[in-house]
């Protein structure tokens, strides 16, 4: 049975390849994520959770994670993605991903007012907002991502 997760990492990247699976693979390997099995969750953050930095991981790892991913194979194209998260600490928050033909600077900007609405939908209030976010200009197959972890214990991974 899952636990509510304890911490939440965010974490983003791209790659190029020579198709746009090998360049997924290389945008996670950026990222620093490339050797961990996620199940895709939707987008709340749980309550009591906090952001951490990407923690050691054996590698097979299996974690339900947020993400945005994009991927192209028209040369030239410039592709991005971002991932939010609204932090609520006496409450739950909202985790919200976004990707586009755009700059990343663009992606943050978007997906934090994504995360602002979730929370005002919710009647909710952040006690802070953090964004990550990554863009590729393709030249054979590229893709960008931006991933929220999410760890089974306040540091990662339970000892």
């Amino acid at each position: 049975m899952w636990q509510i997760p304890k911490a939440v990492s965010l974490v983003a990247g791209h790659g190029e390849g020579s198709t746009e699976l090998n360049a997924f693979d290389r945008a996670l390997q950026d990222a620093g994520v490339a050797d961990i099995n996620f199940l895709r969750v939707t987008s709340i953050m749980p309550p009591g959770a906090r952001v951490i930095e990407l923690p050691p991981y054996p590698p097979g790892l299996l974690l339900p994670a947020v993400y945005a991913r994009l991927a192209s194979a028209r040369p030239g194209d410039r592709i991005a993605a971002a991932i939010g998260v609204g932090v609520c600490r006496e409450r739950y928050g909202v985790i919200m991903e976004h990707t586009a033909h755009t700059s990343r600077a663009e992606a943050e900007i978007v997906v934090r007012a994504m995360v602002e609405e979730g929370l005002r939908i919710r009647g909710l209030e952040a006690d802070e907002v953090i964004t990550t976010a990554s863009d590729h200009t393709v030249a054979r197959a590229g893709c960008a991502v931006a991933l929220a972890l999410f760890w089974p214990a306040p540091t990662g991974i339970a000892k």
